[in-house]
């Protein structure tokens, strides 16, 4: 997504030569499910976690991430199991999780995307994605930007030229029990939370639930969000019986993960939609979310600076994203 968290940061980085990002091999998580983790630069947009199901018919990819790294380490595990690719689930339209469909597409045309309708509107006239292509245009013939911030321009219009490999060949509307590539998942719809309809998944056999932007370590991304309804999705993901969670992006989480970064939420945003000090909000969410965030001085002090910026956004939006339709 071209946002704050990718847009800000570029502008601000001054970098002299391109570097690609680092994408780890995939690492099973359990048999039959792996996941895949870029490591997050300074300068570069953010690459959200891939998650590959061993299906009966194929593999379920669940996200593909922006980066070309990230695709070819997903077509290279489908290459090295000589396996075909038979779906992609795209649990949002944020491209730090969508923009690899096309490369995967291309290897894999009969490849089938489950998403929800949410992406249409984003990529449509006068979406979010849509808006911030068109004030971003202007950018890409400017010769004084570093190489770094070029390529992470270019890679966001090509994938909006490419807007149609975004789009949902079998389109989610509501949760349900569904299979795909033949193995069986408890599919969720998620309205009005991190954008205006997330989808995460939960796979009965093996326990795991792989949701999204529902949880991303560090900081949560507030710029397409819908707070109350984010706190509602994460209070869905609890009451199933999960074992291990994969979120948007960070490692893998236990309950007791998931928990500390669920209970440090609502405390925030009901601080946000208070009179209190900004750094009394961030505060509360770094102690919360502690046991994630590490013991490390300036981590902490960074992801306080990052939650400062969201209170003042939040309460300049009115609580919510200036994009939220909830009411």
């Amino acid at each position: 997504m071209f946002i704050r968290s990718l847009l800000i940061a570029l502008l601000a980085q001054a970098a002299t030569a391109p570097q690609q990002p680092v994408t780890a091999a995939p690492v099973e998580v359990v048999p039959g499910v792996h996941l895949i983790r870029t490591t997050p630069m300074q300068g570069r947009g953010p690459d959200g976690n891939t998650v590959i199901f061993d299906a009966p018919d194929g593999l379920v990819v669940v996200d593909t991430g922006r980066h070309t790294s990230v695709t070819d380490a997903i077509l290279a595990f489908a290459r090295e199991h000589k396996r075909p690719i038979v779906a992609i689930v795209n649990t949002h339209w944020h491209l730090d999780h969508n923009s690899g469909n096309r490369r995967v597409k291309a290897v894999f045309p009969d490849a089938k995307i489950y998403t929800t309708a949410a992406v249409d509107r984003a990529v449509g006239p006068g979406g979010f994605l849509d808006r911030n292509l068109q004030s971003t245009l202007p950018m890409a013939a400017d010769a004084s930007l570093p190489a770094m911030t070029k390529e992470e321009i270019q890679i966001f219009i090509d994938t909006m030229k490419a807007k149609d490999s975004l789009r949902a060949d079998v389109t989610l509307i509501t949760s349900s029990a569904m299979k795909i590539g033949g193995r069986s998942f408890d599919v969720h719809v998620a309205n009005d939370a991190v954008t205006d309809a997330d989808v995460w998944l939960y796979e009965p056999s093996t326990k795991i639930a792989v949701i999204g932007d529902i949880v991303t370590v560090p900081v949560p991304y507030f710029e397409t969000a819908c707070p109350d309804g984010w706190k509602s999705a994460m209070d869905a993901v609890w009451s199933t019986s999960f074992d291990t969670v994969i979120p948007g992006h960070g490692p893998a989480m236990t309950r007791g993960d998931f928990d500390a970064y669920r209970k440090g939420f609502a405390p925030f945003i009901d601080c946000v939609r208070s009179d209190a000090p900004a750094a009394q909000c961030s505060a509360a969410w770094v102690t919360a979310t502690s046991s994630l965030i590490g013991d490390d001085a300036a981590r902490r002090t960074a992801v306080a600076q990052n939650m400062d910026y969201y209170v003042a956004y939040l309460r300049k939006t009115g609580g919510k994203a200036a994009d939220c339709r909830a009411k």
